[in-house]
C-alpha cells in the first residue's frame, strides 16, 4: 500500500514539474491531459501528505513519552494519532482500488417506456423528473437531447445530458429494468398494475476516445415537432445520424440551430457506440461480468417502486427503503451510496 501511495506521490510530482514547461504548456491538448491525469491523483496525493504527518506526529509523541514531564501529554498525543493512522490506512484501501475511468466524465441518459403501455410511458417520465430532480440537488446541469412524448403523458422515450462533477460515477448503476407497481391514472376498476421502464446510462465520449468515419454515416435534417419555438415546423434544424457498421440511428431536435442539433446527435452517436465497445469487452470477460453491481443491461430488472406498500427496492443488493416519495422527488443518495458501497465490498473481497 505504501508503495503505491510513494508512487502516486511521486507521478503526482513530475506532472507538477512538466507542467512548469514551456514546452508541455504551448501544447493545448498534452497541457489538459496531464492536468487530467493530475486531478485524478490529488485525492490520494493529499490525502496521503496527511498520513506522513500523522506517522510523524507518532514518532515525535514517542520521544516525547521519555520525558517524564512530558508523558502524560506526548501518551495522549500518542493515542489520538495512532487512531488517524488505523482509520487513514483502512481508508486507503478503498480509495487506492481500481478507479473506473469513466468515473469523471459527464454522461448521457436515455429511458424508454417499456412493457405496459401508457403506464410505462408515464413512469418513464416519471424517472426523468427523478434523476432531474437528483442532478439539481448536486449541483449538476441537466440538458434534453430528444423526446418522444407519449400519448397518456410521460415518454416513450427521452435522452438527456447531465453535465457536473463526476456524474458517472454515481449514475452508472442506474442502468437497466426499472419496475413500477401501482393503480395507474388509466386503470378505472383500481387495480394495481405492474409496468417497466428502462434506463441506460453512457460516458459521454470524448474525440480522442472513439472515431467515426464520414463513411460510416448518413445525416438527415427535418423539422422539429414538438415545443421549440417558432422553428419548429418551419426549418430543418433537427437531425438524424445513421451509423451504418452497427446499424445505430440518433436524433436530436433540442437546439433551434442544425449545427448545434448535429453537434449534440454526434456525441450521443459516440457513446453509444463506446457503451457497444464496454458491452462487448465486458462479455468477454464472462463471469467477471456477473459480479458486477449492474451489467448495464436494459432487459436486467433492477429496481421495483411499490406505490401500494411506500417501498422501492434494489435487487442487486437487496437494499430497501419505506421513503418511495422523498425517491421520486430526486432523494435516491441512500440507494446509490449502498450501490457503492456494495460494489467496493466486493472489489476488496476480489470479486
Amino acid at each position: 500500500m505504501i508503495e503505491r501511495l510513494e508512487n502516486i506521490e511521486k507521478r503526482y510530482n513530475e506532472i507538477m514539474s512538466e507542467l512548469t514547461n514551456p514546452d508541455i504548456l504551448g501544447d493545448i491538448k498534452k497541457t489538459m491531459e496531464l492536468s487530467k491525469e493530475q486531478a485524478s491523483l490529488r485525492e490520494n496525493y493529499e490525502a496521503y501528505q496527511e498520513y506522513k504527518k500523522v506517522l510523524n506526529n507518532i514518532n515525535d509523541a514517542k520521544e516525547l513519552m521519555k520525558d517524564p514531564e512530558m508523558s502524560e501529554f506526548a501518551r495522549d498525543e500518542y493515542n489520538e494519532n495512532e487512531e488517524k493512522r488505523k482509520q487513514m490506512e483502512s481508508d486507503f484501501e478503498i480509495m487506492l482500488l481500481p478507479k473506473d475511468p469513466n468515473d469523471g466524465k459527464d454522461v448521457i441518459v436515455e429511458i424508454r417506456g417499456a412493457a405496459g403501455g401508457d403506464e410505462a410511458n408515464i413512469f418513464a417520465g416519471d424517472l426523468y423528473r427523478m434523476y432531474t430532480y437528483y442532478a439539481l440537488k448536486e449541483g449538476w446541469k441537466v440538458e434534453e437531447l430528444s423526446a418522444e412524448v407519449g400519448e397518456a403523458g410521460g415518454y416513450s422515450q427521452v435522452e438527456f445530458k447531465i453535465k457536473g462533477d463526476n456524474v458517472y460515477s454515481k449514475l452508472k448503476y442506474e442502468s437497466g429494468s426499472h419496475r413500477v407497481q401501482r393503480v395507474p391514472a388509466t386503470e378505472s376498476q383500481g387495480r394495481i398494475q405492474t409496468s417497466t421502464a428502462t434506463v441506460l446510462v453512457m460516458p459521454e465520449v470524448d474525440d480522442i476516445d472513439i472515431e467515426i468515419k464520414d463513411s460510416d454515416i448518413r445525416i438527415d435534417t427535418y423539422c422539429a415537432s414538438g415545443h421549440g419555438g417558432q422553428g419548429v415546423n418551419t426549418t430543418p434544424s433537427a437531425v438524424r445520424i445513421t451509423h451504418f457498421p452497427t446499424n445505430t440511428v440518433v436524433t436530436c431536435q433540442n437546439q433551434r440551430s442544425q449545427i448545434q442539433n448535429k453537434a449534440e446527435a454526434m456525441e450521443v452517436l459516440k457513446s453509444r457506440l463506446y457503451q457497444m465497445e464496454l458491452e462487448r469487452q465486458e462479455q468477454e470477460l464472462g463471469s467477471e461480468r456477473r459480479n458486477k453491481i449492474g451489467t448495464g443491461d436494459r432487459s436486467e430488472k433492477i429496481r421495483t417502486y411499490n406505490y401500494p406498500q411506500n417501498r422501492v427496492t434494489d435487487h442487486r443488493i437487496g437494499f430497501s427503503t419505506m421513503q418511495l416519495e422523498r425517491v421520486m422527488d430526486g432523494d435516491i443518495d441512500d440507494i446509490i451510496n449502498a450501490l457503492i458501497t456494495e460494489d467496493q465490498a466486493r472489489k476488496l473481497r476480489g470479486e
